[in-house]
């Protein structure tokens, strides 16, 4: 008998969308010109919004959760508004995430998207992306 865990989903898991369309994180009014590098709202917006959707939450929930209204919640998905770190991390936390997991997700992106403009990772300066920094 092999010592094997059996796992049930209790709902079945969410279609992934065809890998040509995951390879950019941003729907394409969204995706920033050639040549310029993405807004940071619009990076965590999407973070957000495609953890809510992963965990098949509606924005109602999470909202609720976080104790924020939806109509803002949805505006800081869309890339509307750009959300102090403190609603960040309510809508984080509602989703299960630490203020740093969605930060540090949203620069991973942000790196990605970056090296396509710039080329490999590389800014205009010659300095490698591998760090955050934040300004307020």
């Amino acid at each position: 008998m092999p010592n094997e865990a059996r796992v049930i989903a209790l709902r079945p898991r969410a279609e992934r969308p065809p890998a040509r369309l995951a390879a950019s994180p941003l729907p394409p009014e969204r995706r920033p010109p050639a040549g310029r590098e993405p807004l940071w709202r619009d990076l965590v917006g999407d973070v957000l919004r495609r953890e809510r959707l992963e965990q098949e939450r509606t924005l109602k929930e999470v909202a609720e959760a976080a104790r924020i209204s939806m109509p803002y919640l949805s505006e800081v998905e869309r890339g509307r508004k750009e959300a102090s770190s403190e609603v960040l991390a309510a809508a984080a936390g509602a989703l299960g995430l630490g203020l740093g997991d969605l930060l540090a997700r949203a620069q991973g992106e942000l790196v990605r998207l970056a090296s396509r403009h710039t080329g490999a990772g590389r800014g205009t300066s010659g300095s490698r992306f591998d760090g955050m920094c934040l300004a307020a």
